[in-house]
């Protein structure tokens, strides 16, 4: 029996883990290979596996992060997808606060043992978010760099929002952290695809147990508008958001459009995109111990001086 090559993307929020699926998806599905898709996000709501395509099987995980909380329900998805299809591969989307290598254990339980093997631990960077990693908080601190120093391959991504002398710095730093580990620099997460293939596994060694959902106080907070909602007063509201918050994710329609945009926010970079989807205006936030009563209030506020400004 084969076994079916199991690859984790990892890397903090924001830093192009679902663009760099969905080239990596692309890929496979040109060259003909089987494979599936496990999705783990920490909140009660997908948003990014919309962008996995249709014919794509896929497994979802919500509300938890594999690397811990959920670690049981990875390893009984896994097996799933194993007896419902013949696969190749099989690309593991941890949550932006995932520990890689703590992922790494669950896909090895002794039910999986002689069904997968660990190809690669494929970590994402954000470049400016690299620089600045010391004005967050010290747990979120080591997380990143756990996740740095496990990794077969390191994309480090988005260096165009960087210069080249910052782009030289970067790369020794990570390579005194990680020797072994290949460093890819990209744009938009576009890399040779071919070479995660290619990858040589490297040998695993300690790592520090952080438990992101406990230690690092980090929770979500999921919010429907009724109504499609005012874009200038959305972007007021933007400029609001506190440092805490490092993500927002999920879909929006604004007055007088009649698209509904993909929007993503990170590192207080908002940006949006049509979708070509009819969904709900749905946006999820992560960040650290958010005021869920704040959030909920403002948010039904900011919907209802659209309503009102609209008529």
């Amino acid at each position: 029996m084969k076994n079916v090559e199991i690859n984790i993307l990892s890397g903090f929020l924001g830093s192009g883990k679902t663009t760099l699926l969905q080239k990596i998806l692309e890929k496979e599905q040109r060259g003909r290979k089987k494979v599936a898709v496990v999705m783990n996000e920490i909140g009660q709501v997908s948003i990014d596996s919309d962008s996995v395509p249709k014919n794509t099987p896929l497994k979802e995980l919500l509300n938890g992060c594999v690397c811990c909380t959920l670690s049981d329900q990875l390893e009984v998805q896994i097996s799933e997808l194993l007896n419902q299809y013949d696969l190749d591969a099989i690309y593991i989307e941890t949550t932006g606060i995932a520990h890689p290598i703590e992922v790494l254990d669950s896909c090895l339980s002794p039910l999986l043992a002689e069904k997968v093997r660990i190809h690669s631990i494929i970590t994402l960077l954000d470049a400016a978010c690299w620089m600045e990693r010391k004005e967050l908080k010290i747990p979120l601190q080591k997380l990143i760099a756990e996740q740095v120093k496990h990794a077969d391959m390191i994309v480090l991504n988005k260096i165009d929002c960087i210069s080249r002398n910052s782009l030289k710095r970067i790369k020794e730093e990570l390579l005194s952290m990680n020797p072994r580990g290949k460093i890819i620099p990209a744009e938009f997460a576009s890399i040779d695809i071919g070479t995660i293939k290619n990858l040589q596994k490297k040998e695993r060694v300690e790592h520090e147990k952080i438990h992101a959902v406990q230690h690092l106080h980090m929770k979500t907070y999921v919010h429907t508008f009724l109504h499609p909602i005012s874009e200038k007063l959305f972007r007021d509201f933007l400029r609001t958001m506190p440092d805490t918050i490092y993500r927002i994710k999920g879909y929006i329609r604004f007055t007088g459009n009649p698209d509904t945009l993909l929007f993503q926010y990170a590192y207080g970079m908002p940006f949006h995109t049509k979708s070509g989807l009819k969904m709900n205006n749905t946006l999820v936030f992560i960040g650290d111990d958010l005021d869920h009563d704040n959030l909920q209030e403002t948010l039904c506020n900011l919907e209802d001086r659209s309503v009102s400004t609209a008529h």
